[in-house]
């Protein structure tokens, strides 16, 4: 599979999009603007623009608790996302949802949870939502190492793979559920290896690397939208920061400070596609010019969400249910 160069614009443009978006988020959040908690991606920008670039308008994806990267990576708007992160009624979810549960719609996300492996079974349905339309769409769900030990993983990834559903089940594996490595939670740490015992492709990728990711991703989706069923593809990726924004591990670290700098350092997936980049004759001014341009949509993001009303006391109970009492008769 081969990226052309719009398409490796578009992409860097997307993981500076996610890199400059998390960062103001870090800082709204501890500047007290955004409630609740803030799982940031920051170091899984190409694992998630990678596999999001292989994707159609139309297709599907869930995500998971560490949730902004996955609707930037698929095309969403920063207006309505950080309002949503802030509470605010001109967010994506009119500010019932907040950072851990965003959904669009119009982007084909179907939704994010804080649910550990809670968008698993939701893909998995959407995939048989499109063989039952008789469409070609796919669905993607991003899910990290520590969901593939919930049981939703094997019962969803048993379905598809009995009924050729097109899936494709994206792990994310950055090492560690919260503080709990994959060597001391998993028999097996290469999750891919799974898929055998599905009878279904298990692909290892490096998820710091774009371009591997596209290529990985983009096969299994051709695979789906051919009728011939799931796949199963782990990134292995890292997250730069802490588990959430904010939270002090008390004790003895769990990940070593040489572990840390040697991702940050040197395994930063920004400056290894921009290297890429570079290499192909792609202008740094070019680079500089996107960067530049992603700060001002951000910034004018933050403005917009800070501009923007809270939800009125009186409307909170709206668009959290619905009943058919308030649904008009056809």
């Amino acid at each position: 599979m081969t990226l052309h160069r719009a398409q490796q614009l578009e992409g860097y443009r997307r993981m500076q999009r996610i890199r400059q978006f998390e960062q103001a988020a870090q800082k709204l959040f501890l500047d007290g603007k955004i409630p609740g908690a803030c799982h940031v991606s920051i170091g899984q920008e190409a694992a998630i623009v990678g596999a999001c670039l292989a994707l159609r308008d139309d297709d599907f994806i869930t995500g998971t608790h560490r949730s902004h990267g996955h609707p930037i990576g698929k095309g969403a708007e920063l207006n309505g996302l950080m309002a949503e992160l802030m509470g605010k009624e001109s967010g994506i979810c009119k500010g019932r949802g907040g950072s851990m549960h965003l959904a669009d719609n119009r982007v084909g996300i179907v939704g994010e949870s804080a649910i550990v492996g809670g968008g698993i079974p939701l893909a998995t349905g959407c995939g048989l939502s499109a063989r039952v339309r008789g469409t070609d769409q796919v669905s993607l769900c991003f899910f990290g190492d520590g969901a593939s030990n919930q049981g939703t993983f094997h019962e969803s990834i048993n379905m598809a793979a009995t009924w050729k559903l097109p899936v494709i089940y994206f792990c994310e594996n950055n090492f560690y559920a919260i503080t709990t490595s994959v060597a001391k939670s998993h028999a097996q740490p290469d999750i891919a290896k799974r898929a055998l015992g599905y009878d279904i492709p298990g692909v290892i990728v490096d998820g710091q690397d774009l371009t591997a990711v596209y290529d990985a991703t983009a096969t299994a989706v051709e695979r789906a939208r051919r009728g011939e069923g799931p796949s199963l593809i782990e990134a292995k990726t890292y997250r730069f920061d802490e588990h959430c924004v904010g939270l002090n591990i008390a004790g003895e670290p769990y990940r070593s400070r040489e572990e840390i700098d040697d991702y940050t350092n040197n395994r930063d997936p920004l400056e290894l596609y921009k290297a890429v980049l570079l290499a192909n004759g792609v202008e740094a001014s070019a680079l500089t010019a996107i960067a530049g341009e992603v700060a001002d949509i951000v910034q004018a993001a933050i403005q917009f969400a800070e501009d923007s009303p809270l939800p009125a006391i009186s409307a909170l109970g709206e668009y959290m249910y619905s009943s058919p009492l308030n649904t008009p008769a056809q």
